[in-house]
């Protein structure tokens, strides 16, 4: 009970940290670019390397136990590349200009909005808002399910893949509460937005707990610990590195992957 407790709760932060980037859009009127590009970087560096050296291994150890190390060997790979899929579909079905990969700067917005008709533009940029919500929404779902299923099976790195999710969900929150603010005027109905797409995450936790715990064995932790490393390894590499680098230089990014292995690294050996 305890651990389920731990891993509702980590996920709840994770996602409502969505909130931290509408307030960074509220309280700053320049981005700190560099900052958010390392963080980004740090922030996939955290999942890839906890994905294929921690969970990626403890599914095949889980699924060569229950299938055999041929058969075990062969699911692994099929629920890591399945985590995947599962990703690029929710990505396919994501219209491509209302995609939360493409993060707004909040200088930027408030470019469009001086360059732009008043009426027009509000209307644009209120369903911008919108629509990032709704998708930043569904791309927060499978990645609840994924950060509760790690919390509860492996509290040792439960801490790290938290910051990692909340640092993803940080620019999110700024693509969803600067289009509507800037639409509104209303700071309240864009953090209200913001707020709404990160409960997602949370609540994929919760229909993910209430559907596959009862169960839960050796195999369906297995195969979902595959798909869970795959998710992580997607997101990473067509959400995260990419942003990162959007917003600062490639090398910026780089040394904040490098750092958020080495990181994610020294907390597994501290848990030997």
């Amino acid at each position: 009970m305890v651990n389920i407790l731990l891993a509702f709760g980590l996920t709840l932060i994770a996602g409502l940290s969505t909130g931290i980037g509408s307030a960074i859009a509220f309280f700053s009127k320049k981005t700190n670019t560099k900052f958010l590009s390392a963080s980004l970087g740090f922030s996939a560096g955290v999942m890839i390397y906890v994905s294929m050296i921690e969970i990626f291994v403890k599914a095949q150890d889980a699924l060569r136990a229950e299938l055999g190390f041929k058969a075990g060997s062969w699911a692994t790979v099929a629920a890591f590349f399945g985590g995947m899929v599962i990703m690029a579909l929710i990505d396919r079905f994501v219209p491509s200009e209302e995609n939360p990969h493409v993060i707004y700067k909040i200088e930027e917005i408030g470019e469009l909005v001086e360059d732009s008709p008043k009426a027009d533009s509000n209307a644009s940029l209120l369903r911008t808002g919108k629509f990032t919500a709704l998708a930043v929404a569904i791309h927060n779902f499978p990645e609840g399910l994924a950060t509760f299923i790690s919390a509860l099976q492996e509290p040792s790195i439960a801490i790290p893949i938290t910051v990692a999710i909340a640092i993803h969900n940080i620019p999110e929150g700024i693509a969803v509460s600067v289009p509507v603010y800037y639409a509104t005027g209303d700071k309240k109905k864009a953090f209200y937005y913001s707020f709404a797409s990160g409960l997602s995450e949370p609540l994929g936790a919760l229909i993910g707990y209430l559907i596959l715990m009862p169960f839960i064995n050796d195999l369906v932790f297995g195969i979902i610990f595959g798909a869970v490393a795959g998710i992580m390894v997607y997101i990473s590499l067509d959400e995260l590195l990419p942003t990162a680098q959007e917003y600062g230089e490639h090398h910026i990014a780089i040394y904040g992957l490098m750092a958020g292995m080495a990181v994610m690294a020294l907390s597994l050996l501290l848990f030997l």
